[in-house]
């Protein structure tokens, strides 16, 4: 399931991201997204690979593992401070994006690379 008024557009530095076709409200479902499951020596492979940015921890029970959602979830940006929030549902393995906040038309949807949409702590690619 897709928002149907969202698009993927070029940034000026961040490569491809998701854009608002439309204003969105507040706690809009905008997608909910099917994951891969991967084991941790599958993840030992990616993480020598590009797809290392795009992958997900996925922990159900403590569980060492990664997932690769599809759909446009891994296009979505990080943001300390995003407008979007994502959830894992380990049962049906989906990831979901939801809105936190209003949403304009023309505005980028970002969600926190940390888990929670408020999240300080440096990412990965901010800390080497």
């Amino acid at each position: 399931m897709l928002y149907q008024d969202v698009s993927i557009y070029h940034t000026n530095d961040k490569g491809r991201g998701v854009f608002a076709e439309t204003d969105i409200d507040a706690d809009t479902l905008i997608e909910i997204a099917p994951v891969i499951v991967m084991n941790a020596t599958d993840r030992l492979h990616l993480d020598k690979t590009l797809l290392h940015d795009y992958i997900f921890e996925w922990a159900p029970n403590g569980q060492k593992q990664c997932c690769m959602a599809l759909g446009y979830v891994p296009i979505y940006n990080h943001a300390y401070e995003a407008n979007c929030e994502y959830f894992m549902h380990y049962e049906e393995q989906t990831i979901s994006i939801k809105t936190v906040r209003a949403i304009a038309c023309g505005e980028e949807l970002t969600i926190n690379y940390n888990g929670d949409w408020d999240d300080q702590k440096k990412v990965w690619f901010e800390t080497t």
